[in-house]
């Protein structure tokens, strides 16, 4: 069966943020190229990323407009040139155009992507936790195997009531390392506790700062993962022992990181960024194939994604306005075959 003409996709008109900018259009469908594979797209959730980069503050900007989405699963519909292509046609795929060169988006019927970067769908796994495999669970992946790598007692994580949290506590309990999670609402306090989190700590809490070094300290926790950066990035530094690493991965705060000189000079501290799309550039074809199944393994347990909302894309502004509300509630997906009378 070959695919319309013409399909809907939520456009992109300008990066100012506001819910004028988006809207749904009538486009064509793009044709695959060389390497390329068309995906008939069945769901494509709202990440930061994604609200990052429609307020044009992500790493790059498209011409506009543009559609937006950065992952997303669906079916192989048809394929372009090469071997591997060929060999997705038909096949379900969680997918990734997280790339500036990424001719289109997730949120949309149809979406063009680079075979290499769709992974095929094992039959158990479902479509909706197939929508959410790439950006979340890979990250949790690439947290642990920072920690593992630099052989690290313990960690600490921010935004930890989220759903990239929840899963670095959980795997960080598979493999036996204590992570400190960190929110910054009493309420979220709840969600760790509902998860017998043992190091949960609200950083809107008077005494916070003490309890949090205190914790660092006894854990050994000599690494941290921040999604908040701003004041965040510089409270949970000087919480570390010397010589201890913070990665930046996130900017919820939409603030420069502050961070105390002391620590840097005095402490032998540092501070990196970690990214994962050039995370994953720095594993060969091999690696990256070994990490997707046994994150497909995962996808139903220890690295599963809560769905708070199922919008068409008709709905787009409403579940972007809905997920940024209430980003602990879970993911809010927007499906193309959904009905804005649903």
């Amino acid at each position: 069966m070959k695919p319309a003409v013409t399909m809907r996709a939520v456009q992109l008109r300008d990066y100012s943020g506001s819910p004028a900018s988006l809207g749904v259009a009538e486009v064509p469908v793009p044709h695959p190229g060389p390497g390329e594979v068309l995906v008939r797209v069945f769901a494509s959730p709202v990440n930061p990323s994604d609200l990052s980069f429609i307020r044009g503050m992500y790493s790059f900007r498209k011409p506009l407009p543009a559609v937006p989405g950065f992952e997303g699963c669906g079916t192989v519909v048809s394929s372009g040139s090469g071997l591997l292509p060929t060999l997705l046609k038909g096949r379900r795929v969680a997918c990734s155009v997280s790339d500036a060169s990424a001719r289109g988006g997730m949120w949309a019927e149809y979406t063009v992507a680079s075979a290499n970067r769709c992974v095929p769908l094992r039959k158990e796994v479902e479509m909706e936790q197939g929508a959410t495999m790439l950006v979340n669970p890979l990250t949790a992946w690439a947290i642990m195997h920072e920690i593992r790598r630099g052989r690290h007692r313990a960690a600490v994580i921010t935004a930890a009531a989220g759903a990239l949290g929840r899963m670095v506590i959980r795997l960080g309990r598979r493999m036996d390392v204590p992570v400190i999670g960190i929110v910054r609402r009493p309420e979220q306090m709840d969600v760790l506790r509902g998860m017998g989190v043992d190091h949960a700590l609200d950083s809107s809490h008077p005494e916070f700062d003490a309890r949090l070094r205190e914790r660092c300290h006894s854990l050994g926790a000599t690494i941290a993962f921040d999604a908040i950066s701003g004041e965040m990035s510089g409270r949970v530094l000087r919480a570390q022992p010397q010589g201890s690493r913070l990665l930046i991965y996130g900017a919820l705060s939409e603030s420069a990181a502050q961070l105390p000189p002391p620590s840097l000079i005095f402490e032998a501290k540092r501070v990196e960024g970690l990214w994962l799309s050039a995370w994953m550039r720095q594993r060969n074809i091999l690696s990256q194939l070994s990490i997707a199944r046994r994150i497909q393994g995962m996808v139903g347990s220890d690295l599963k994604s809560e769905i708070q909302a199922r919008r068409p894309l008709e709905e787009a502004v409403r579940g972007l306005e809905e997920y940024a509300a209430n980003m602990t509630a879970g993911k809010v997906l927007l499906m193309p075959g959904l009905s804005a009378w649903c």
